[in-house]
């Protein structure tokens, strides 16, 4: 699911959004179901390094292990506003480490979006699932339109794959992807335009697109990039 770009994009009725990252399907449970308890909690949180640290501890000290699901994605929110290019990065503990970003005036409330982001969940059939890739399509019926974004395969020898998304787990998923199209569904699937990406999906309709990437502790590597979007119809 990630940010949803396309989900709010399209703004289907009906949706089942998945992610095997829990706090980010947290987050959007909450927005569907406690948005005004979300938007109090939120004006609790002040822009400063110190208080911005000492709340990106709670993955490490336990303390999170005690927050409400609205303290946890008032957490999220928090720190995605405040940290270094709006980044949400985590170490290979699973830790949340993007640094403090020092920015004057951040939006950590933006009561308009949350409202009209919890309105469109509410007023369509939109649900939310935390497993695997696997699993999250185990049941789904023909006619059926799916959406893949896995964590992009790395286009350079310095970098890892993502999130613990391994080169079998992007075997795995064109397997997947083989058997959507056995039972005559259509998907779309995004990643990096990587020559190990068009060998797996050679036998697929492969697009290079140029998407601009504003995010990267150098600045020199920001703007824009190749990706792929792979889909077995026309």
């Amino acid at each position: 699911m990630g940010g949803g770009a396309l989900l709010f994009h399209l703004q289907p009725q009906n949706a089942v959004l998945n992610a095997v990252n829990n706090e980010l399907v947290n987050l959007y449970t909450v927005i569907r179901d406690q948005v005004e308890l979300l938007i109090d909690d939120l004006k609790k949180h002040v822009n400063e390094k110190e208080y911005f640290y000492n709340i990106r501890s709670f993955d490490r000290n336990g303390k999170i292990d005690d927050l409400s699901d609205v303290e946890r994605a008032s957490r999220i929110i928090y720190l995605n506003k405040t940290c270094f290019n709006g980044f949400f990065k985590t170490n290979e503990c699973g830790q949340f480490d993007a640094p403090f970003g020092s920015y004057k005036n951040p939006k950590i409330v933006n009561k308009i979006i949350l409202r009209s982001v919890s309105e469109y969940f509410n007023r369509n059939n939109i649900t939310f699932t935390n497993t695997s890739f696997e699993d999250a399509l185990q049941d789904i019926e023909k006619g059926a339109f799916v959406y893949l974004a896995p964590p992009s395969v790395p286009v350079s020898d310095n970098s890892k794959f993502a999130n613990g998304f391994t080169r079998e787990d992007h075997m795995k998923l064109r397997e997947l992807c083989d058997y959507l199209t056995s039972r005559e569904i259509n998907f779309l699937l995004s990643n990096s335009s990587d020559s190990f990406v068009h060998d797996l999906y050679r036998d697929y309709n492969i697009e290079i697109i140029e998407i601009g990437r504003n995010i990267n502790s150098i600045s020199s590597k920001r703007g824009q990039i190749e990706e792929v979007l792979i889909r077995n119809y026309k």
